[in-house]
């Protein structure tokens, strides 16, 4: 599925989610140029809808990276970074831009249902815009709750003080997403534990070293940071990361 394609899907999705809300909130007929009308059956003008539509694009970054595997693969990266002790390097933009198309790579088959399921039938007129935002939510939906702990989930059942959640299908999408982002960042927390450790090891035998010759006064980051590469290098740290972080979706 091509970059093009995603994207598209995301704006139907935005644009679905719109239609919806009007549905539910009977919002009542507003045309804002002179001789335009209302779509026919109480439906909202052109102009308002393009209105709401960029109104929600603003939180179409926020819905790429919460609802996705976005949150997991850059803390995971950036905490790589941190424990390499190379500063800005690689750059935010590299880093961004890896964890952008990795999660566009992960999230291929979900975006590929949401397209057969929701977005193409709605686009032929098969069904209409509530049917759609529900075959929608549920393959991103399904993908989500696989990736949930149980104890975040429940935490968020419980607040919500929901009675009607008694099974994963109908637990609401407002659960959903903080109990997912919440696992996702302890996931990548744990991750991020376990790759500074062999790093750490190195940086305190450096210390060690230094400390014994007496050589105080310089800097231990600057003897084991070539040493860190070269280790990272040697087990070629790149492949072992990006096929774990890709493995652990699966």
């Amino acid at each position: 599925m091509t970059a093009k394609r995603i994207f598209s899907i995301l704006a139907v999705i935005i644009l679905i989610g719109v239609a919806a809300f009007a549905r539910a909130a009977d919002i009542p007929q507003v045309t804002l140029s002179i001789g335009e009308k209302a779509a026919q059956g109480g439906g909202l003008s052109i102009n308002i809808q393009v209105l709401l539509i960029l109104t929600l694009l603003t939180f179409a970054p926020a819905i790429l990276i919460l609802l996705t595997s976005f949150t997991r693969i850059l803390v995971v990266l950036s905490l790589l970074r941190q424990a390499l002790g190379t500063q800005q390097l690689p750059s935010n933009q590299i880093l961004i831009g890896l964890a952008l198309f990795l999660t566009f790579f992960i999230m291929t088959p979900v975006w590929q249902n949401v397209n057969s399921q929701a977005l193409q039938p709605y686009l032929n007129h098969k069904i209409n815009e509530k049917m759609a935002l529900d075959r929608a939510v549920t393959p991103i939906k399904k993908f989500m709750l696989h990736q949930t702990r149980e104890k975040d989930l429940a935490l968020f059942v419980n607040f919500s003080k929901n009675k009607e959640a008694q099974h994963f299908s109908t637990v609401p999408m407002t659960c959903v997403i903080p109990a997912f982002v919440i696992s996702e960042l302890k996931t990548a927390f744990q991750i991020g534990f376990l790759l500074y450790i062999p790093f750490l090891i190195l940086d305190v035998v450096v210390a060690s070293i230094l400390l014994s010759m007496g050589m105080m006064m310089l800097p231990p980051i600057m003897i084991s940071l070539p040493f860190k590469l070269l280790l990272f290098v040697m087990v070629d740290g790149w492949y072992l990361i990006v096929g774990s972080l890709v493995k652990s979706f699966m």
